[in-house]
């Protein structure tokens, strides 16, 4: 079975949280937010809760891949926002929505509740963001513990403030600035791996994934 990585990433409002918009780099989250869609579209499936500036990134580099994205990606929204949704929640073909609850806070748990246990993770990667980087992070160790923990320190925000198993992943690897070779390294996704435009395409005996070079024709 394909693994499931969980995204979550956003870019700090600084008239709602200055604390977190002070240390978080939009250059660096945009980059990381690419190189993650870039590394995983095709090859994994990945799910994230709908962020007006998240959203559109992630479209980029999706709508260059050319995989079915309603078999690779799942956006989860909730009903709270719908007269901020971005335009890009309609390409995607595979958008989840989240009931409306009396206010922000409890619509967003719906959503989150919902990911969680709808989905099974092999690793969450946390980039930038605000307070509900740190709220996802707790609902997830909750519901689903044990999953790897991969925040991508470089970009600031709440992001940098969360604890990971760094004798596990390996000692200042969360700090490489090179997003694309981070991401391979850490989900464990070799580049040779192909990328498939359906997710019934990709086998499932990981070896039979990789991409082999083509046989020279023997002379007779």
């Amino acid at each position: 079975m394909t693994e499931t990585i969980f995204l979550s990433a956003s870019v700090p409002d600084p008239s709602r949280s200055p604390k977190y918009a002070e240390t978080a780099d939009p250059v660096a989250i945009q980059a990381a937010v690419s190189a993650l869609v870039y590394v995983t579209l095709g090859r994994r499936k990945l799910v994230w809760g709908g962020h007006p500036a998240i959203t559109p990134m992630v479209w980029v580099v999706a709508s260059d891949v050319g995989v079915q994205y309603g078999d690779w990606v799942k956006l989860y929204q909730s009903e709270h926002f719908r007269d901020f949704f971005p335009v890009e929640n309609a390409k995607f073909r595979n958008v989840i929505f989240t009931e409306r609850a009396p206010d922000q806070g409890a619509s967003l748990r719906i959503m989150r509740e919902r990911m969680f246990r709808e989905n099974k993770f092999s690793a969450a990667v946390f980039i930038g963001g605000m307070d509900g980087i740190i709220e996802e992070r707790d609902l997830l160790a909750k519901l689903q513990p044990g999953v790897p923990i991969l925040p991508i320190i470089s970009t600031g925000g709440a992001t940098s403030e969360l604890q990971f198993d760094e004798e596990k992943i390996g000692k200042g690897v969360l700090s490489d600035l090179d997003y694309v070779r981070l991401f391979h390294r850490v989900l464990r996704i070799s580049p040779l791996e192909n990328r498939f435009a359906a997710f019934a395409d990709q086998p499932e005996k990981y070896e039979e994934r990789l991409w082999k070079p083509p046989i020279a024709p023997t002379r007779g």
